[in-house]
């Protein structure tokens, strides 16, 4: 068995791994169910040295604060010095790594599963997926690609607030900044008018109104709207003012006032249940956002 064959033979997922490392991450995406990409903040940990086998995602890692010193092995890199504050690195799947570290360190970990990579790639640039690879990179200053994985820690951080709906929005965008970056400029074609028709923002609507109490993902809508997910999100947006998991929130607290003043028997927890809610606490942090008062005081 070659190298490369061992190599695809000892692949382990993101969490398989976390398992194995002398510490655990301050939080992780593992309790909710994202899809296509997995996440995790490690604050803080330990000084270290370890070598982590190879993993089935392609790895981001966003550094928060850099440690006072730092080596980092992967593939072709050899960082020897701390990455600058605000940097990323890239560790496609495959590859194993090797790392040592003295001093704070903060840092957000995005893991990307391939298929949905190659996916992007050919709904939304039109490319070969077979042709795109993700080679180790470091210390890329890349904003709009921060900002992403910025906003995937904030989902983080706040116990997956936004839904699967959320996660499965950041999971597109950051791979279509990673594949722009990799394609060297390469940008996804735009549809002839930017935004859906009224046709495609009617069926898309009316699916939503349907199935408020289910788990939407956003790749049910676009293909009601017979789009990619990239595509549709953007077009829906500029259609409506708001991102699909905006809309979709808006619409869920709408249903849970209708539900408040029809039904006065229905418990808080039923109201969460029926308006599409995973659970109470979601319901109210929602609810006070758009509404103003709380659930039970509106009732």
């Amino acid at each position: 068995m070659n190298r490369e064959t061992l190599g695809r033979h000892l692949m382990i997922g993101p969490r398989e791994r976390a398992k194995q490392a002398p510490f655990a991450p301050s939080a992780t995406s593992d309790q909710f169910g994202w899809v296509g990409m997995e996440a995790a903040h490690y604050a803080f940990p330990p000084s270290t040295e370890l070598e982590a086998p190879p993993l089935t995602h392609h790895t981001l890692v966003l550094f928060n604060r850099s440690p006072d010193e730092m080596e980092m092995c992967y593939g072709d890199v050899e960082q020897q010095v701390p990455p600058p504050m605000g940097s990323i690195s890239i560790i496609p799947a495959g590859n194993s790594i090797r790392w040592r570290w003295s001093g704070a360190k903060d840092s957000v970990h995005v893991f990307l599963e391939p298929k949905l990579v190659a996916q992007v790639a050919a709904e939304s640039f039109g490319l070969d997926p077979a042709r795109v690879e993700v080679p180790p990179l470091a210390r890329l200053d890349l904003p709009q690609l921060r900002a992403a994985m910025q906003a995937v820690d904030a989902e983080l951080t706040t116990g997956g607030a936004g839904g699967n709906l959320v996660a499965e929005s950041l999971a597109n965008v950051l791979t279509v900044y990673l594949i722009r970056h990799l394609s060297a400029g390469h940008q996804p074609a735009r549809g002839s008018d930017g935004k859906l028709s009224p046709s495609r923002l009617r069926a898309v609507v009316s699916y939503v109104e349907d199935h408020l109490d289910t788990d939407i993902t956003l790749k049910d809508l676009a293909a009601v709207a017979r789009l990619s997910p990239f595509h549709f999100a953007r077009q829906f947006k500029a259609a409506t003012g708001l991102p699909p998991h905006q809309f979709i929130i808006a619409r869920r607290v709408e249903r849970a006032k209708d539900l408040l003043q029809q039904d006065g028997k229905l418990s808080l927890a039923q109201v969460a249940s029926r308006a599409g809610f995973s659970d109470q606490s979601r319901l109210s942090l929602h609810f006070k956002r758009l509404v103003g008062v709380s659930p039970g005081r509106f009732r």
